[in-house]
This record gives structure tokens, C-alpha cells and sequence, in this order.
């Protein structure tokens, strides 16, 4: 086995932002040497890491370059050049999560025709080229309100998402390439996370429960186990390494679902990535998911997916009317509660719904966790100077 330990290899990142920064972590508990590659100067990578390259993740040359100095590459958000990470794989480079799967995951349009082509099941959608399209087929009968719009691309946090009940919820949408999605009524959003190794080993971790902010379409808190029948969690956790499996994927993959009201699983979408859904993991796992994330790619054993306690996440979100500089406050007010953990993001500028930060709370009960959890978002505020 190749020696990642103290030694001369170099773990190649794309990506600078907070889930950079939780899996340096855990390099730097291996002492794997880690560079990252962002466009940000202050993101939250920048100080810790090993070696920082500034760039954009979008430029051919500014990827392909960067993959030139490493011995593998992985990902911390799949908007990257994907010609660029074609080009070095062909040269030899390991990458992991694989390019081909990238480019699929990479476009909403693509990866829901994945699904259908894998018999996966997911909400049916209609793909338009651009939004005229989307107009002229509502227009002409061919598709009815309500429905969820989707950007192909580059949708994150809430961005590129939108329940459109009317014709003027149209309005003010991005031109380019879209889904019209069908809404789908459902009891629960559930994840699973998927860990799978180049030799083959697969595990995944158990089913949590998401709830949503009702105007940011944030996930406001992750709650672990998700509160549901234990038939339904065992479906979930089938549906998401089928679509681990017809990927062929090698890394950690976040698969996000829909349980319905006849308790149908329906796959959303999918990060070929960590995620925010596995953050509880750090406190209330064996095995957080950005450790496995570190195993999957170097091909080593995977860990222990069990939870030792119950675990709910707690996003902290930028207030809305604050812009600017970042005050925590009433962080000491949550420190003084038991099982109680914040995760400060590093990013000094402040905006509203940008994510900041999140707080996980442990509690051998899960309803006594998912109280605590309303308390610690109801105390911390994120607001500007």
C-alpha cells in the first residue's frame, strides 16, 4: 500500500470553503499533506492547509495545473472544470470522485436522466434548454402549475431552486438551462451518505431526517436517526447504494430523498461529496464523514458508520438584514448547555442564509436532542457590526 503518511504525497483538493476545512481535520490527524485550490484568498482553507494555490475552479488551465503538482485529487464542490480533470486522468492521475460522474452530477438535467435511464426512482421532470421554453411549453398546456423549478447548474444552499405556483413566479428566473419538476407531496427529506473504495468495500451510514427552512430552502436541521419506520429507513439506505452502484462511484456520496405519503422512496439529488448532512457525524459518529471520505479515496478500510449517540446539526445561518462584518452572539449561552458542539466556519463577511457555521447537538434521547437543537437556534444570532 502506498505510504500517505508523513511522507511525500500530496493530496490534491478542489475547493477551499468549510468542508475543505472539516477534512483538513482529519489530514492533518494522518498528517497527509493537503494543497487546496480556490478563488478566495480568505477561505477558510487558506491558513491551515499545507499549501494554498489561488484560482479558479472553473479555468481549464488553472485545474489542469494545479492537478499537475499533486499524486491525487479530489473534490469539495463539484462546480470544477470537468474537460480539465478528464485531460489529467488520461495522463494518470488518480480522482476521485471520478470525472465522468462529476460531469452527470454536475447538471440537475443530467442527473435526473440518470435516474430514470438506471430505473432509480425520482420525482418525473420535464428539461427545457431555457426558460423561454419552460414559458412556451405552460403556454401551451404541456406542462401545469405548481412545479419546482431547478437551475441545471450551479444551484447550492437554496440558490437555483424555486416552487413556481404561478406565471409570475416565472419572473426574474435565470435565462439558461432548466427542470420543471413535479411537486411531489412528502412526510419526510431523508439522506443517506454511501462510502465506497476503489476495492469495492461499501458502507453507508444511517438514514437522517432534514428539516427545511420555509422561505431559504436551507436544511435548517439534520436529525439522526430520522424518525421513521424502520422499513422505510431500510429502503432508503437500498435506494442510495443502487445509485452508488450504477455510478460506479469511489468517494463519499450524499444521496437526498423524498419519502412520500405512501412511503415511496424518490432520490432528489446527490452530492459526490461531504455534506451537510453528514456534519453530526464529527460528535456522533466512530467515523466522521470526512475521515471516511479520506479512506474511500485512498482506498483504505473503511469505518465504523454507527452512531454512538443521537446527534441533530444545526445550521447557523447569516441573519436577514445583516451584511458585513460577523458577530456571533450569545455563543456563551449555548457553550454553557451539555452536548453541545459550534462549528465556526471562518468566514469573516456576513450575508443573509449564508451559511456560517453549524452546532451539533448529542443527547442520548433524540427528542431531548431535537429540543436543545430549537433552543441552540432561537439563542445564536449571526449578525453584522
Amino acid at each position: 500500500m502506498k505510504n500517505y503518511f508523513s511522507s511525500n504525497f500530496k493530496l490534491g483538493v478542489l475547493g477551499g470553503g468549510q468542508l475543505g476545512k472539516m477534512l483538513l481535520t482529519e489530514t492533518q490527524k494522518l498528517d497527509i499533506y493537503t494543497s487546496i485550490l480556490d478563488k478566495s484568498e480568505d477561505a477558510p482553507c487558506a491558513q491551515i492547509c499545507n499549501e494554498f494555490h489561488l484560482g479558479d475552479l472553473l479555468d481549464y488551465d488553472t485545474v489542469y495545473n494545479f492537478g499537475k503538482t499533486v499524486d491525487l485529487l479530489t473534490i469539495e464542490i463539484e462546480n470544477v472544470n470537468i474537460d480539465a480533470l478528464d485531460q489529467l486522468q488520461k495522463e494518470g492521475l488518480p480522482i476521485y470522485p471520478k470525472p465522468e460522474n462529476l460531469r452527470v452530477i454536475q447538471n440537475k438535467a443530467q442527473q435526473k436522466k440518470f435516474y430514470k435511464d438506471h430505473n432509480i426512482p425520482t420525482a418525473d421532470f420535464t428539461h427545457f434548454a431555457y426558460l423561454e421554453e419552460l414559458k412556451h411549453s405552460y403556454e401551451n398546456g404541456l406542462i401545469e402549475f405548481p412545479f419546482v423549478w431547478k437551475s441545471a447548474r450551479f444551484g447550492y444552499d437554496g440558490n437555483g431552486v424555486k416552487v413556481v405556483k404561478s406565471y409570475a413566479d416565472l419572473e426574474g428566473l435565470p435565462e439558461g438551462e432548466c427542470i420543471a419538476e413535479k411537486l411531489v407531496p412528502f412526510k419526510n427529506e431523508l439522506a443517506v451518505i454511501v462510502a465506497r473504495n476503489q476495492k469495492g468495500e461499501i458502507k453507508t451510514y444511517p438514514v437522517v431526517e432534514m428539516e427545511f427552512h420555509p422561505e431559504a430552502n436551507q436544511v435548517e436541521y439534520v436529525i439522526c436517526p430520522a424518525r421513521i419506520d424502520d422499513t422505510v429507513a431500510k429502503k432508503a439506505r437500498e435506494v442510495a447504494l443502487k445509485v452508488a452502484d450504477e455510478f460506479g462511484f469511489i468517494g463519499l456520496l450524499a444521496v437526498e430523498m423524498f419519502q412520500t405519503q405512501e412511503d415511496e422512496i424518490l432520490v432528489n439529488e446527490a452530492a459526490p461529496r461531504t455534506h451537510n448532512s453528514g456534519h453530526y457525524t464529527i460528535e456522533a459518529s466512530y467515523t466522521s464523514q470526512f475521515e471516511q471520505h479520506v479512506r474511500s479515496i485512498l482506498n483504505l478500510p473503511l469505518g465504523n458508520t454507527d452512531s454512538k449517540v443521537a446527534g441533530i446539526m444545526v445550521n447557523l445561518v447569516g441573519a436577514e438584514g445583516h451584511t458585513g462584518d460577523v458577530i456571533y452572539e450569545n455563543m456563551e449561552n449555548i457553550l454553557e448547555i451539555e452536548g453541545v458542539t459550534p462549528h465556526i466556519y471562518g468566514k469573516k463577511h456576513t450575508k443573509p442564509f449564508r451559511k456560517m457555521g453549524h452546532v451539533t447537538i448529542v443527547n442520548e434521547d433524540i427528542n431531548k436532542a431535537r429540543a436543545l437543537a430549537q433552543q441552540v437556534k432561537e439563542t445564536v444570532k449571526v449578525i453584522s457590526k
